[in-house]
């Protein structure tokens, strides 16, 4: 079997090669996939991270990966050297800059695209995580201060916190897995390269990149969430790829295709451990709690929190794989990498908290409530960072080493 491309698919593991009714950007104007650069961080997964060269603008090079499709973002890294010789090239700022990353953060107190799922689980998950920093307050801080203790402030403030906590989980989880069936199905560059005035030269031209949201066809983009197509053929005439939303993909497109995305198992993982955490947010209410025995309390409160946040932790692991480019290699340099790190930290702390928990001496215990104290503020650094990340839909990188 060979791909349109004339790989041999039999002799090519899974990670390094697109399935052809799957290959991002294949509609996309000048674009050029560099094969070799088809890498993904586990061999019989599909791939997850590729880069495209523009035939106009040889300096720059369009960094694909599967985060940043769910995501809708759009990142190209340009060659400083290329870019510098060439006076014909007119390149956008780094989004590393002061001025760059000081207009993102301006534009989360500024800027809420609700239609845009990836800004909806981001902001879902830090009210979450705001609402489980109180949980843990009403539980950690009577035993650090007893003096400010309030009658029945573990059962009422954090019984009620943390069933209101868990159930925004639950929320976000299941957007999650929303973002990641509808990810960018056929891909797009996202960018304009187009020919302009140039004031330098007498009548000279240069080779402009821009944003262009009107060469976005991801469904995060506002602008594109009415598609022609869709207004003159019914959803069963269009192919599953074709649509602009699905809640869950066929079963023919969870076997061949999502089974083996790492974004879909990550995001999987998280519902998961999200809806066994859940028993134990519905246990923790009064009236419940405080009428169960110890066996009840182990089985019902203890033993979900546990299960629920390894699933946590197996999904923020996921999600740091996912933006490497070995299993084992870090890539601290990837806003993405310290999402998913926090927010495996997040589930540690909140696995630890139950491992004490099961133990009711006063050490044990206090441990416990002290677990869920950082983790919950791991997880609301986690939730923050996406959040930035949801808003910078173009990012820009300098390569100085090419």
């Amino acid at each position: 079997m060979t791909s349109r491309h004339g790989l041999d698919t039999r002799k090519t593991r899974r990670n390094n090669i697109f399935h052809p009714a799957r290959e991002p950007v294949r509609h996309g104007d000048g674009l050029r996939l560099e094969h070799d650069r088809v890498t993904g961080p586990i061999p019989f997964l599909n791939p997850t991270r590729a880069h495209y060269r523009h035939d106009q603008r040889p300096d720059v090079r369009y960094k694909w990966t599967s985060r940043n499709d769910r995501k809708g973002r759009h990142a190209v890294d340009i060659e400083s050297k290329q870019a510098t010789a060439s006076t014909k090239h007119d390149t956008p700022r780094p989004t590393t800059s002061l001025r760059s990353v000081a207009r993102n953060i301006w534009r989360m107190f500024t800027y809420f695209p609700i239609w845009d799922v990836s800004f909806d689980v981001a902001f879902v998950f830090t009210i979450g995580s705001v609402i489980w920093i109180f949980n843990a307050f009403f539980v950690y801080l009577p035993l650090v201060r007893p003096g400010s203790e309030f009658a029945n402030e573990e059962l009422y403030g954090g019984g009620i916190t943390a069933f209101v906590g868990v159930t925004v989980f639950e929320v976000g989880s299941f957007l999650l897995v929303a973002e990641a069936v509808n990810e960018g199905r056929s891909g797009c560059f996202g960018w304009a390269v187009e020919q302009v005035l140039s004031h330098e030269e007498e009548g000279g031209e240069r080779v402009a990149l821009r944003p262009s949201k009107s060469h976005c066809t991801h469904h995060h983009n506002k602008q594109m969430s009415v598609d022609t197509r869709q207004l003159t053929q019914s959803k069963s005439e269009l192919a599953p790829q074709e649509r602009l939303w699905i809640w869950w993909p066929s079963n023919e497109e969870l076997r061949t295709h999502y089974i083996h995305n790492l974004g879909f198992i990550a995001s999987f993982s998280q519902l998961l451990g999200a809806t066994i955490f859940w028993v134990a947010g519905l246990t923790a209410l009064p009236g419940i709690y405080n009428r169960m025995s110890q066996t009840l309390t182990i089985v019902f409160y203890w033993t979900p929190q546990v299960l629920g946040g390894l699933g946590f932790v197996i999904s923020g692991a996921l999600f740091m794989i996912e933006t490497q480019s070995k299993w084992w290699k870090p890539a601290p340099r990837t806003l993405g990498w310290w999402v998913g790190a926090w927010n495996l930290v997040g589930g540690v702390g909140f696995t630890l908290c139950p491992a004490f928990g099961y133990d009711s001496r006063s050490w044990a215990q206090y441990q416990a409530s002290l677990s869920t104290f950082w983790g919950s503020w791991a997880f609301m650094i986690g939730s923050t960072l996406q959040w930035y990340e949801s808003l910078e839909k173009y990012p820009v990188a300098v390569d100085s080493t090419t």
